[in-house]
């Protein structure tokens, strides 16, 4: 199954543009803290964990598993996924999942980062390794 949808491009600002910066090259950043060592997602210059600014950017591999899902199947675009994935550094993220059978979707599933283009940044989505 090929996505064939449009995505509206990122809103940048001084804060995200690294992460931006390195979509454009189909890379996707995280951000992980020097005080605690915990990795976050969406990557901030605030710590979630313990509120230090000491963070720094990292690149993740872009693999993980599924932690959860929802499909979508009565909305006006078509159907779409919806869910969880936690990376293997640590990380949940919410994403939607592209380019697979949403009815073969299933937890503890394998899945890699891909990126749908913009008119800006791509935008990092999940699908089926």
């Amino acid at each position: 199954m090929t996505d064939t949808k449009t995505y509206p491009a990122p809103k940048e600002n001084p804060e995200t543009t690294p992460f931006w910066e390195a979509a454009r090259d189909h890379k996707l950043l995280i951000k992980r803290c020097n005080s605690c060592g915990e990795a976050h997602y969406f990557p901030r210059s605030i710590c979630p964990f313990c509120f230090s600014d000491d963070t720094v950017w990292e690149e993740s591999a872009g693999t993980g598993e599924i932690y959860t899902f929802s499909i979508m199947r009565k909305a006006k675009q078509g159907p779409y996924a919806v869910g969880y994935v936690t990376l293997v550094e640590g990380p949940s993220v919410l994403t939607n999942f592209v380019d697979c059978d949403f009815d073969a979707l299933r937890i503890g599933q394998p899945v890699k980062v891909v990126f749908k283009e913009t008119e800006g940044a791509p935008i990092p989505f999940f699908t089926a390794a």
